[in-house]
C-alpha cells in the first residue's frame, strides 16, 4: 500500500479531514510522515491504527481511553478485538429481530398478520432504553456520563428474570395507556395519574435514582423527538407518541 495523503484516507474510511487532523493535534493517530509541502502522509500501518480507533468509536468507547487501548501488547487487541465482535454480532442479532418485528408489523397494519401485546417489543433491549434516558439527565445535575454508567452498572447487576420483570412492567404500562388513549381518555385527565406514577417509578428504576417531576417532563422532549421512540410508540397505536408525551408534561405539572 502507498502512503495516502490526509485526503485520500479520509475518503477511504469515511471520516472527515478535520477528524484526521484532530487525532493528530491530540496523538491519537499521526501521520507516518509530513511532506515538504507540509502534506500529512499515512502508511499501513496508520490505516489499520485508524480501523482499531473506528471500531472503539463504533461501540461507545470514549475517545479519552482509545489512546491507552491501542498501547496494549498485541495479544491484547486481539482480545479487546474479539470482545467487540462479541458484541457486535450480539447485536446483529438483535437488530435481525427488529427487522422481522417491523415486517410483522406492517403485515399487521394491512391486516394479513396478528401479533400479541408481547410481540410488539420483540428486539428491544433494556439497556438501550437506560442509555437514551440517562442522556436526559445531564440537564439535572451530573455529567452524562455518570448517569449513564449507572443506568449500565444497575442493568448489568439484574438477573435475567429482573429483567424480563422490567420489560413486562414497561409493556403494562404502555399496553394500558394506550387503551386509555384508544377509549378516548384525554392525556391530561387526572384517572392516568396512577399509570403515570408507576411509569415513573420504572424510569427512576432504570436510573438508578429519583426522577423528579422536572426531569419524567423532560423525558417526554426526548420520547417526542428522537425517532428511535416515535417508531415504536407509533407501531403500539398511531399518535401514541403525542398523547404518552402529553400525558407525561399534564402529570408532571399537575403533581408539582
Amino acid at each position: 500500500m502507498s502512503d495516502l495523503t490526509v485526503k485520500q484516507l479520509a475518503m477511504l474510511s469515511g471520516v472527515t479531514v478535520r477528524t484526521l487532523h484532530h487525532y493528530d493535534e491530540i496523538g491519537l493517530l499521526k501521520p507516518a510522515h509530513v511532506g515538504d509541502n507540509g502534506y500529512r502522509y499515512y502508511g499501513r500501518a496508520e490505516a489499520l491504527r485508524l480501523q482499531r480507533i473506528l471500531f472503539h468509536r463504533e461501540l461507545g468507547v470514549p475517545l479519552a481511553e482509545i489512546g491507552g487501548l491501542l498501547e496494549m501488547e498485541e495479544g491484547d487487541q486481539i482480545g479487546v478485538l474479539l470482545r467487540h465482535r462479541e458484541k457486535l454480532s450480539a447485536e446483529r442479532d438483535r437488530f435481525a429481530e427488529l427487522i422481522a418485528t417491523i415486517d410483522r408489523t406492517v403485515r399487521q397494519l394491512k391486516g394479513e398478520d396478528e401479533m400479541s401485546n408481547a410481540e410488539l417489543y420483540k428486539g428491544f433491549s433494556a439497556e438501550q432504553q437506560a442509555d437514551y434516558e440517562a442522556w436526559l439527565i445531564e440537564r439535572y445535575g451530573e455529567p452524562m456520563h455518570e448517569d449513564i454508567e449507572q443506568s449500565r452498572k444497575i442493568y448489568d447487576a439484574t438477573s435475567e428474570a429482573e429483567r424480563a420483570a422490567l420489560m413486562s412492567e414497561l409493556q403494562t404500562l404502555e399496553t394500558a395507556l394506550a387503551d386509555a388513549m384508544r377509549n378516548g381518555v384525554g392525556p391530561g385527565a387526572a384517572a392516568l395519574t396512577g399509570l403515570l406514577s408507576r411509569h415513573r417509578a420504572w424510569v427512576a428504576t432504570m436510573w438508578g435514582k429519583a426522577c423528579s417531576l422536572e426531569a419524567y417532563a423532560g423525558l417526554a422532549d426526548l420520547y417526542l423527538s428522537h425517532p428511535d421512540f416515535e417508531a415504536r410508540y407509533e407501531t403500539i397505536e398511531p399518535g401514541f407518541t403525542r398523547w404518552l408525551t402529553d400525558a407525561m408534561k399534564a402529570y408532571a405539572v399537575r403533581e408539582a
